[in-house]
């Protein structure tokens, strides 16, 4: 005991204490009495000294878990407290059947649940369930009349109904609530949805006809698995495709892909073999999937599995030119002719390259004195061919003037008459 108490913090002293079979534990104070599992002890409640049945003997639990103050243990029950148990229990028994045969007298909605009589004998209470509220105070004077002692009457609800009646759920076990469970936990329709439950209500409803305590069981779980899952209606990649996701398997994580190419063809994967490109059904506002885009069954995997088994190592692809060698080298020896002649730019290297000779490069260069001498030889340049189209040209003597021309005109001078010549008396 002492070790226990070395490895709790702050750690508080405790006995656990039932006050009926199948109703919930709690903690009370030893007050210096040793109790072990199975004794009947007398403790100190808000209505005064009551009979209860210790589940466990002394332990230590932490600050934390303790609701402060402590209620103390009395004592442990003699043989006389036992005796004033069982009379009241008959007396629990006697008070029920009396209040049912009153509650049918005055014509109340109302269900009896259970009647509880108190150690010292000061009162009975009496449990009930009802749909609207209940005027029963010729009951409560009726009642007093019989038994000659205080009378409360408590309203429930139908959860606290099946706790205290107890009984066998759907599954075939005994009810949650009146075996192990201290109080209720909100439950709601949602979690039968994230459960993939059929929502009926016969299916998900217990015997109290609320939902099932057992649903808030598994929802932190699924909750979990629905964030490592696609949703249904999700366009993904597959090893095989791209497709649709038709069903989801949250416990099994995978799913069944309904495939793009073959919409016959409907296959299961694991959650890690598949890549997902849209989460959900699309939208109206939702841009176009690439088709290109398959990062798992597209071309890049495939190379990078090609290089995986060739060891890593890279092949270059041949370089491929657009133009032969022999352009290329035609083209180099022009560059400096061009250089030279830069009145010649208007005119396409290519037609020049078609009216020379092969050979006939290497004649020019090199120094002559009779091609030297003959300009004519030489190609025309276009800059002068375009002034004279633009230009009148001049019309030879006794040729007719050629349509499109205007005539030219001559003009006629006098020569000059020589020296001493016939016309000088003129």
């Amino acid at each position: 005991m002492e070790e226990q108490k070395n490895t709790l913090p702050e750690a508080v002293e405790v006995v656990d204490i039932q006050f009926r079979p199948g109703q919930k534990v709690y903690y009370f104070d030893p007050a210096g009495i040793r109790c072990k599992a199975g004794d009947h002890v007398i403790i100190d409640t808000a209505r005064g000294a009551e009979y209860g049945i210790c589940t466990a003997g002394n332990h230590f639990i932490s600050q934390k878990e303790v609701v402060a103050p402590l209620r103390p243990v009395l004592r442990l029950a003699t043989e006389q407290d036992r005796r004033i148990a069982e009379e009241n229990h008959s007396k629990e028994k006697r008070a029920y059947e009396v209040c049912m045969q009153k509650i049918e007298e005055h014509g109340l909605d109302m269900q009896l649940v259970s009647a509880e009589c108190a150690f010292d004998g000061s009162k009975i209470l009496f449990f009930f369930t009802a749909d609207e509220r209940v005027d029963f105070r010729e009951l409560v004077k009726n009642l007093a009349s019989v038994f000659h002692t205080r009378i409360e009457l408590r309203q429930i609800g139908v959860r606290d109904k099946a706790k205290m009646v107890g009984g066998l759920g759907i599954c075939g076990r005994p009810f949650c609530c009146a075996s192990f469970l201290d109080d209720f936990q909100p439950v709601s329709i949602k979690m039968a949805k994230t459960q993939n439950l059929s929502l009926n209500p016969t299916k998900i409803s217990g015997t109290c006809g609320r939902l099932m305590c057992c649903l808030k069981y598994e929802q932190d779980a699924y909750e979990d698995l629905i964030r490592t899952s696609p949703k249904a209606e999700s366009f993904v990649d597959t090893p095989d495709g791209r497709g649709t996701v038709v069903e989801v398997d949250l416990l099994r994580q995978r799913v069944k892909v309904k495939m793009e190419e073959h919409p016959e063809t409907i296959t299961s994967y694991a959650n890690g073999d598949i890549a997902v490109l849209r989460n959900g059904k699309a939208k109206k506002n939702d841009p176009p999937i690439p088709e290109d885009l398959a990062p798992i069954s597209g071309s890049k995997k495939q190379e990078r599995k090609e290089k995986e088994e060739s060891g890593g190592r890279m092949f270059l692809d041949p370089i491929k030119f657009r133009y032969s060698t022999e352009t290329i080298a035609d083209a180099t020896e022009e560059v400096p002719e061009v250089a030279e002649q830069p009145n010649e730019e208007s005119r396409p290297n290519r037609s020049r390259r078609r009216n020379r000779k092969p050979g006939k490069s290497a004649e020019q260069k090199a120094p002559s004195q009779p091609k030297a001498e003959q300009p004519k030889k030489e190609a025309p340049k276009a800059e002068p061919k375009k002034e004279q189209s633009k230009k009148e040209q001049p019309q030879k003597e006794g040729e007719a003037p050629k349509p499109g021309n205007k005539p030219h005109r001559r003009h006629y001078h006098h020569r000059r008459p020589k020296s001493g010549g016939e016309n000088k008396g003129v």
